[in-house]
């Protein structure tokens, strides 16, 4: 954590037994020691621990956020699984999802364009097609940050991220680096997040490029992210229905009429099972903790 300083500008300060995240508001003594206390988010965008390979640990990418924007290149075959994931994790942040198609400005971004849109469409949340380089369409960004409002930005390396928030915050404050002609990936220029001011007022959080995103416990965010299965679920004849061969299925009379993918309906049961996997694990280091505290006191 950062505090105001004469000298240097900023004051860093311990946050050793703490967990802070990027946007959070926290209580630290007067001499500037360590953080005392976190106070409570109203929103925060949350992750499984990319390193945890054996404990379900979570790490906070951002917190205290009011926007999230899904930032995705217009120029090439957009992975729509990702998207997908990511608005999982923005719905349930307690933040506003925005889907944000960077790069219009080259000359194959079009056939993307409306195949992205159907994504914000069936989720209800707004989609704005932009260019980093040409400026068009941030006015309708910026607006995001008016009255203090605080937004994160979440997306992969080489989508023009870093140019996005340079273009936003009005200054270059974010590293830009090249891209790969063949597919247009390009390497991690935002290594931590960042919380930049914008001239609005606004708050902008830039995240790094996040090549891990594993989901923590959702709340409502699958049944946001995939609301046409659902709705479509609704109408299925056995209230259990699993999608797969049961009579009567909504969903399965939706792929046979072309009007749902198989892939869509896989990649929510993909997550689903994840999230399923990951409530286990948490039960079972309850468990053990509670074992441990048990043989302490014996």
């Amino acid at each position: 954590m950062s505090a105001s300083s004469e000298e240097s500008g900023t004051v860093r300060v311990r946050n050793i037994g703490a967990e802070v995240a990027v946007g959070d508001w926290v209580m630290f003594k007067n001499s500037l020691e360590r953080v005392e206390r976190v106070l409570p988010r109203f929103s925060a965008l949350i992750r499984r621990a990319s390193s945890d390979a054996v404990r379900a640990e979570h790490h906070a990418v951002a917190a205290n956020i009011d926007t999230v924007f899904i930032v995705h290149a217009a120029t090439n075959e957009s992975n729509q699984r990702r998207i997908e994931r990511e608005l999982v994790l923005a719905f349930d942040s307690g933040a506003t999802p925005v889907l944000v198609l960077t790069k219009n400005d080259l000359h194959d971004a079009p056939e993307h364009v409306s195949l992205l849109r159907e994504v914000a469409q069936v989720c209800a949340i707004d989609c704005h097609v932009v260019s980093g380089l040409t400026g068009d369409g941030l006015d309708k960004l910026a607006e995001y940050g008016q009255n203090h409002q605080t937004v994160a930005v979440l997306g992969a390396s080489g989508v023009g991220k870093s140019t996005l928030v340079n273009r936003l915050v009005g200054v270059d404050a974010q590293q830009v680096g090249d891209v790969r002609g063949n597919d247009q990936r390009g390497r991690h220029t935002t290594v931590a997040a960042d919380l930049l001011s914008m001239p609005n007022g606004g708050w902008l959080i830039d995240t790094p490029g996040l090549r891990a995103l594993n989901l923590w416990t959702s709340g409502h965010g699958i049944e946001r992210a995939f609301a046409d299965i659902f709705k479509l679920a609704d109408s299925c004849k056995f209230r259990d229905c699993k999608h797969q061969d049961e009579p009567g299925c909504a969903v399965r009379a939706a792929i046979a009429a072309g009007t749902l993918s198989v892939d869509r309906l896989e990649s929510m049961h993909r997550l689903v099972a994840e999230e399923a996997a990951l409530e286990e694990e948490q039960k079972v280091r309850v468990r053990l903790s509670n074992r441990k505290g048990r043989r302490k006191i014996s």
